[in-house]
């Protein structure tokens, strides 16, 4: 690759991703026909952390293969860089849970035991097994893709793209088998790294397809049909089997639901992409929150919290409007007055 080419339109694909998610964690309460229906389609505001890993999959690939070939520091700048963006966002708001909020509220703290998993990134592995531990239940995703980081470089590095395509297969039927054997030993799969690391992969799939200027070429045309194939099979699928227990359907949801995220993110770096749907996710709203979306992400559940706690109308609307206006607020402020100052040093490690 000559360069990296500034996709706007991903920014707005990262702010849809934190508004699924956030959707999906409001309290919806209440007995109106209206109330009932949004809180069951709010389940799929879920999703919004599946596109977000198929999105940084993609993201993190391609700075990867770009600096293994244009800089002699590929694996410092690599991890310095992301330790600048996330490290310090992510402990200020664990300091804040354990310590600040149990202050405030005149709550118990919590013990450093049951602490000591989420500060140390294994809080993906706790929610799976049951270990005892407490902490911000959202932050499983971020220990998913602190693992990622850690070993997606090393074989980055060591690999040319036939051998990522060859991986990223191989690492989608690894995730595929140690779900059904998560399911059938009575253990949750939506939480653990290895299992959702098939999603990660179909991203730095799109990567390797844009690295090897074949977006358009062959193997991205069968991808994009198996892909497209997959996300029409995946109505009937959920209707018929969505509720059921079966293993089989359990590992293969997250998949399948990957699938149309897939399908966005390709037809948006397309040069011959739809033109509307670039422009739509181009929209000063989505960028912006797709700006602050880290933030958002962090503080929204204890935003909700606070909202709740304060119990400042009985009103559904009312509470939803405080509860998201608070969110952007604090994520606003803590990206223009703490995290931009971690940002602005990683010029000195392009």
């Amino acid at each position: 690759m000559s360069g990296l080419q500034y996709y706007k339109p991903l920014d707005g694909v990262r702010g849809m991703a934190a508004l699924m998610v956030m959707w999906f964690h409001f309290n919806w309460m209440g007995n109106s026909l209206l109330v009932r229906y949004i809180s069951k389609t709010a389940v799929f505001g879920q999703t919004g952390v599946i596109l977000f890993f198929v999105l940084s999959g993609f993201l993190i690939t391609r700075i990867l293969l770009y600096q293994k070939g244009n800089t002699t520091h590929y694996f410092r700048n690599f991890y310095i860089r992301r330790t600048l963006r996330i490290f310090p966002l992510y402990f200020l708001f664990l300091g804040i849970y354990y310590f600040v909020v149990p202050l405030v509220y005149h709550l118990p703290v919590i013990p450093f035991g049951q602490q000591v998993y989420y500060w140390t990134y294994l809080q993906s592995f706790s929610q799976t097994f049951g270990w005892n531990a407490k902490g911000p239940d959202h932050y499983w995703s971020l220990s998913v893709e602190e693992h990622f980081y850690l070993f997606w470089p090393c074989l980055i590095y060591f690999m040319n793209l036939k051998q990522i395509k060859r991986t990223v297969l191989a690492l989608i039927a690894l995730a595929l088998i140690l779900g059904i054997l998560l399911v059938r030993a009575g253990y949750p799969v939506f939480y653990w790294t290895f299992t959702n690391i098939d999603l990660l992969a179909l991203g730095a799939l799109l990567a390797v397809f844009e690295a090897g200027n074949a977006l358009d070429g062959k193997t991205a045309t069968y991808t994009k049909r198996i892909a497209l194939a997959l996300s029409i099979l995946l109505i009937p699928l959920w209707a018929i089997f969505g509720g059921l227990e079966n293993p089989v359907i359990q590992v293969l949801k997250p998949l399948l639901i990957c699938s149309p995220f897939f399908l966005l993110i390709f037809g948006l770096i397309r040069p011959q992409g739809n033109a509307w749907l670039k422009k739509f996710f181009s929209r000063p709203f989505l960028t912006y929150t797709g700006k602050i979306s880290y933030g958002l992400y962090v503080y929204h559940p204890l935003c909700y919290w606070i909202v709740a706690r304060a119990a400042l109308s009985n009103n559904l609307v009312v509470n939803l409007m405080f509860s998201v206006t608070l969110s952007y607020t604090v994520a606003t402020l803590s990206y223009y007055f703490f995290e931009k100052r971690f940002l602005m040093l990683k010029a000195k490690f392009e």
